[in-house]
């Protein structure tokens, strides 16, 4: 399995708390990778990161899909839970990749890169966004200081997204026949809720609880890995609680 990916997080439905639930979750990750001795690369900032390690593929391989938190925000006077959602997307890169992309189907635009709150970094357009338009999906790479560099970053990540969407379609059509699966890897399919006033975190493929969500979003992923992992090894759940999170 490949042993270098790109993460990618997109806020979903929530507003400014999804925005908020986006980057926890980058942060998160960036937590396990450390614990887990990887190493770690902004690609766009509070977007995606490149994680490299032995076995990183393995071990995030199932967290394709759309995170649900449910929390009392800050701003919240009533008292009410509110529920956002952000999207995580695991981009494996092969270095021998066999899928090629027409350079006539690709646009490109330059920008400047901006670093946390917006603020230029640069007054040098090197941020650089690849569209593919056929598809419509687009990258865009802003860690590097060189356009060049952040045009041949964006269009290694694309191609992998790419090749994930076209295993997605492979996917879709034989999931039927694939014992055991976790889901189709598909990024709209809804996989874990954080409910932050029960302190639970529920993965709803396997129907399985952990709780202590601190210690998760501190980068603590590894029940929640092994299980995931046990559960497309064996078809059997783990021994943490079971139930579901669905209210």
């Amino acid at each position: 399995m490949p042993n270098e990916l790109i993460l990618e997080v997109r806020a979903a439905a929530g507003g400014d708390e999804a925005t908020i639930f986006a980057h926890e979750l980058l942060d998160m990750y960036e937590r396990y990778a450390v614990t887990k001795g990887w190493g770690t690369r902004v690609i766009e900032e509070g977007a995606s990161m490149e994680i490299k390690g032995r076995g990183v593929y393995e071990a995030l391989r199932y967290e394709t899909g759309v995170h649900r938190i449910q929390r009392i925000p800050v701003t919240e006077k009533m008292g009410r839970v509110h529920t956002s959602t952000a999207s995580v997307a695991i981009l494996p890169i092969r270095r021998k990749s066999t899928f090629e992309i027409n350079p006539a189907d690709l646009e490109i635009e330059f920008s400047r890169a901006g670093g946390k709150g917006d603020q230029n970094v640069n007054k040098v357009e090197t941020a650089v966004r690849v569209i593919h338009k056929p598809t419509g999906l687009w990258v865009r790479a802003t860690a590097e200081r060189s356009q060049s560099k952040n045009r041949e970053t964006a269009t290694s990540i694309l191609r992998a997204k790419l090749e994930v969407l076209e295993e997605e379609r492979e996917a879709k059509k034989f999931s039927a026949d694939r014992k055991g699966q976790i889901g189709t890897g598909d990024r709209s399919e809804k996989i874990r809720t954080y409910n932050i006033l029960q302190d639970r975190v529920t993965d709803h493929r396997i129907k399985q609880s952990w709780h202590n969500i601190e210690n998760i979003f501190a980068g603590k992923l590894d029940p929640i890995i092994s299980a995931l992992q046990k559960y497309t090894e064996t078809g059997v759940v783990g021994d943490a609680e079971s139930g579901s999170d669905d209210e």
